[in-house]
């Protein structure tokens, strides 16, 4: 399954900053069982009403239960939490 993470930063943010910091969390994130994949794509068109990353881990479809409570994940939530203006989750077949 693609498991889709995609975000709107805070105004304040440094936005190379903090994709370079989402980065450096979930570039290991193959290093998990289940997980083969993972994808950013960072916006290019710089308007209010647009998100401004995309994570896509590519993932088995049992594995989100465990994908939650991994440290990436935690990590994640303390780090990123209060420079995260918006979130959606969408999840799809592969």
């Amino acid at each position: 399954m693609k498991h889709y993470i995609i975000v709107k930063w805070n105004k304040g943010v440094d936005k190379k900053t903090a994709r370079a910091d989402a980065y450096n969390l979930y570039k290991n994130a193959t290093e998990r069982d289940g997980v083969f994949g993972v994808e950013f794509k960072q916006n290019i068109t710089d308007r209010e009403n647009r998100y401004d990353l995309m994570i896509v881990l590519d993932t088995d479809s049992d594995n989100l239960s465990k994908w939650n409570g991994c440290e990436i994940h935690k990590k994640w939530k303390s780090d990123f939490g209060d420079k995260i203006a918006a979130k959606c989750i969408f999840d799809s077949e592969s």
